[in-house]
């Protein structure tokens, strides 16, 4: 009961800003990717109960390669997060960057899995939308409610802080206004850092993803990167991709940096990060436990494997740290 009178005290302050238009296609990709996530949870490939909150069920049936290509991702990099946990006894924080509506928070409060805090950090235009999403719904709130210590929890348009989850709007290609938001929000760059990028630094020039990346290695005397995005995009089926992405005004800015993964790898390590590791999806695949994968591939038929295969080989799951050597964090691995 405590509780339910608690989610009344989320208060809202002020209105969203609007983002540069230029950003317009790379937001909807946030609107894809989340209703690929809830088709995928609908109907049995992992469970997810926060999901439904923050996206309605889509008429639209997704293809049984995506499906399982969502259910790759998710699951390999959830094993990532899980790693650095372990590692760290959950002594450690998480920025989650270009986060969109992830419900990961949610799920690790469900397994006593939280860091000391979880941030998340997007476009101004889409923390709006997920801070609406969790003013009005008591499955999102209360689970933060509940390990906040004060009665009332502001937030405004883009914005929210509590004591073990952040939600900030900020361009990730304003480092300055990046940090200052982190640090207003209490992140400490002397616990050990999980940093996490799906599908985001793709779509910044390279020069602005190495920028990032050098500010995340020097920003923390113990870190990790994941990062999830493209890969062989010199091939046909990369030059495809991109282009059915231009027709709806989504530039992939950092292809180059895609072209492989000992080019994922170089620019990882030569960013500032110690060791670094990559494997494409297909790989990641084949090293799913046996009954997980049975268990998927009875969900829904599919016609041609070499379709599934086809867009594996074309993502990659990397994985990099810096120092940290007495937690073991260069001993991680999927």
């Amino acid at each position: 009961m405590a509780t339910r009178q608690r989610e009344s005290s989320i208060t809202s302050c002020s209105s969203a800003s609007s983002c540069d238009a230029d950003d317009e296609g790379v937001r909807g990709t946030c609107e894809d990717a989340s209703l690929c996530k809830r088709f995928a949870v609908s109907i049995g490939y992992w469970h997810d109960p926060y999901i439904q909150h923050f996206m309605r069920l889509s008429k639209e049936r997704k293809a049984p390669e995506i499906n399982r290509g969502y259910f790759a991702r998710v699951h390999g990099v959830s094993q990532l997060i899980k790693a650095f946990l372990r590692k760290t006894e959950c002594h450690c924080q998480i920025i989650n960057l270009g986060a969109g509506m992830d419900t990961t928070f949610w799920r690790l409060k469900d397994e006593d899995l939280l860091p000391s805090k979880y941030f998340e950090v997007d476009f101004p235009m889409i923390v709006t939308r997920k801070l609406h999403s969790i003013k009005c719904k008591p499955p999102l709130s209360s689970p933060i409610l509940e390990l906040h210590s004060e009665d009332t929890l502001q937030m405004d348009g883009h914005i929210l802080d509590s004591k073990r989850y952040a939600v900030i709007g900020a361009d990730l290609r304003d480092l300055s206004e990046l940090e200052e938001k982190l640090k207003k929000c209490n992140m400490n760059t002397q616990l050990p850092t999980l940093l996490i990028a799906e599908c985001v630094l793709v779509y910044m020039t390279p020069e602005q993803s190495a920028n990032l990346l050098k500010w995340a290695a020097s920003s923390f005397e113990a870190a990790m990167f994941i990062n999830y995005e493209q890969v062989n995009m010199g091939d046909r089926f990369g030059q495809i991709m991109i282009e059915n992405l231009r027709r709806r005004q989504c530039d992939l800015a950092g292809v180059e940096t895609c072209k492989s993964l000992e080019s994922q790898k170089e620019r990882l390590l030569s960013n500032g990060w110690e060791t670094a590791s990559a494997v494409d999806m297909m790989e990641l695949y084949n090293r799913l436990p046996r009954a997980e994968v049975s268990r998927i591939e009875s969900l829904e038929f599919l016609d041609e494997m070499e379709l599934l295969e086809q867009l594996m080989r074309h993502y990659c799951l990397c994985w990099a740290t810096k120092g940290g050597n007495e937690l073991g964090l260069k001993e991680i691995t999927y």
